[in-house]
């Protein structure tokens, strides 16, 4: 059995140098030996003057995360380089300066000296499946193997931007009303522990019978007090326990996946999402001249929820079998009529490509509108919830208040 080879990353050197008008330039290089740098920096017309080892940071100083974010804009700077006709290398030289990310300069620079010792871009990327995955590194070969690497890469960018803005979308409908939960908790609490206790004593004074919804506030905020540390340690166990869970066991994840999908609201605008990137994976791939099979086993792993990973496992199989994709897609029950509908009128017309790529802009609107929707039926709920909280919380301080002065 054939074992990976490590990759070992060179260090940093820092340098100084002229170019070729003179002037003063200096930059950081990742070699394997100071001449080497020097060498680089002769075939780029700079005269090194000090070539000096990068420091490491006093206390570790951790890496910036490279995010997908960074991997889809080197995706369409390369395209773009490559179909201006700029070769690989230089393209990469280009890309790399015009980076903030130090860990994506880090890794661009690692597969630039990978390319540089022979390897081809695909296997190079290959190296580091954490930043790019299987997909990419598929499509990018295929590129390569037929001689049309800068269209497969304006195809692969396109892909990546379309998926990751899908993405984004998705966090704003779901990071929205956490936060302002999240938000309502805060302060409600802080209200209970901090507030309602001075008008406690200030009642205590009083002599009289308090009014039933003050009364009821005193005991919420008397039992926040008493408990509101252990609660917050369940709740952090909790959490931790879902991460541990999440990460590690399958049957969790695909609980999470079937109860995601039928939520209210959400669960529709989940399933939109997930076809959507299921007819943009599978465009992208059988446009790159992929099997249809072997097409559909990546958009399975690509899909992002067991169900439908499930679901495309098994038209795979069917369509293995000599079934339609149209036809399989409908049996298995996952798929709305619209998207079986035009793959059906993109394999009777031999434009399946062009079908599955207007699935998905249609769906990706659809979320689109869906997000926007939600995003606006929820602020004035959530400022109503928000104002029932808080003004509750004032009333019931102030009720035993009003009830004195109109004794008076």
């Amino acid at each position: 059995m054939a074992t990976a080879t490590k990759v070992v990353t060179p260090p940093t050197f820092t340098w100084q140098g002229k170019d070729k008008r003179g002037n003063k330039v200096k930059g950081e290089t990742m070699a394997a030996s100071p001449a080497m740098v020097k060498a680089q920096l002769r075939s780029q017309g700079i005269a090194a003057t000090a070539v000096r080892k990068k420091a490491k940071p006093l206390f570790g100083g951790g890496k910036q995360k490279i995010t997908p974010k960074d991997i889809s804009v080197f995706l369409r700077q390369l395209a773009t380089m490559m179909k201006a006709g700029v070769p690989v290398v230089q393209s990469f030289d280009i890309v790399t300066d015009g980076l903030e990310n130090p860990s994506m300069k880090e890794l661009l620079q690692q597969v630039k000296i990978e390319i540089e010792g022979g390897s081809t871009l695909a296997s190079s990327l290959r190296s580091h499946p954490m930043e790019f995955d299987s997909l990419v590194c598929n499509l990018i070969e295929s590129g390569e193997q037929s001689g049309a690497l800068e269209q497969m890469l304006d195809r692969i960018a396109t892909y990546k931007e379309k998926t990751e803005a899908l993405k984004a979308k998705i966090k704003k409908a779901i990071k929205y009303p956490i936060s302002v939960v999240v938000v309502a908790m805060v302060v409600t609490g802080i209200l209970l522990i901090k507030v309602v206790p001075v008008f406690e004593e200030l009642f205590a004074g009083f002599g009289a019978e308090l009014p039933a919804f003050t009364r009821f506030v005193l005991d919420i905020s008397e039992f926040v007090q008493a408990w509101w540390l252990p609660s917050l340690a369940v709740f952090f166990v909790m959490a931790y326990a879902f991460k541990q869970a999440k990460g590690k066991s399958k049957e969790f994840n695909a609980f999470l996946d079937r109860i995601s999908l039928k939520l209210p609201v959400m669960g529709d605008i989940l399933n939109k999402a997930v076809v959507a990137r299921f007819a943009r994976t599978l465009s992208t791939t059988f446009a790159a001249g992929v099997p249809l099979v072997e097409a559909l086993e990546t958009v399975a792993r690509a899909s992002g929820n067991s169900v439908y990973e499930e679901a495309i496992y098994k038209v795979r199989d069917e369509v293995t079998a000599g079934t339609q994709l149209q036809q399989a897609m409908r049996t298995s029950g996952v798929f709305p009529a619209m998207a079986v509908q035009m793959t059906a009128i993109g394999e009777e017309s031999g434009a399946l490509e062009t079908m599955l790529d207007k699935v998905a802009s249609y769906y990706e609107d659809e979320v689109d509108n869906a997000v926007d929707g939600l995003t606006s039926m929820l602020e004035p709920l959530i400022m109503s919830v928000l104002g029932v909280l808080v003004g509750g919380l004032l009333i019931a301080m102030y009720l035993p208040i009003f009830q004195m002065g109109n004794a008076i």
